[in-house]
């Protein structure tokens, strides 16, 4: 019972390789909701994430005006974090703004440029939201957990 002695690390590299890929894979899928650091939440459904980005709920529960920052809708992120977290296409999120603009109803959110832009805004910005790839440790902003 010889066998072949190359077969165990081979499998093993190949186990290895699979588990960079998928840890690359959950990489690029990541996303999180950001709040300005006085923001007294911490944690939000996932109704209540599509009713702050859908901007029909307008203020915190301290009653603070909720400011909301978006990349632009071609963004890869952006498509991500609409179906990902909000169950919703893109189209769809444009749909209620827009809706909401035009009707006089409502605004859209501001669109920010990139994920720096957007810390940026969202730090400089009382009760603002908006999301990125991953948040830096030290980050001028706070993560808010989906639930």
């Amino acid at each position: 019972m010889s066998g072949a002695p190359w077969r165990r690390p081979r499998s093993a590299a190949v186990g290895g390789l699979c588990l960079v890929l998928l840890a690359c894979a959950c990489a690029l899928s990541a996303q999180e909701m950001i709040v300005h650091p006085g923001v007294g939440v911490t944690a939000i459904t996932t109704n209540e994430a599509r009713l702050y980005l859908t901007m029909r709920l307008k203020t915190w529960p301290n009653g603070v005006p909720v400011k909301v920052f978006v990349l632009p809708d071609e963004d890869p992120l952006h498509r991500r974090f609409a179906t990902a977290v909000l169950g919703l296409y893109p189209y769809q999120l444009r749909r209620v703004w827009d809706r909401q603009l035009f009707s006089g109803t409502g605004q859209a959110p501001t669109t920010v440029a990139s994920e720096a832009e957007m810390m940026r805004r969202v730090a400089a910005t009382p009760g603002a939201l908006g999301y990125v790839g991953s948040v830096p440790a030290d980050a001028p902003v706070r993560s808010l957990e989906v639930r």
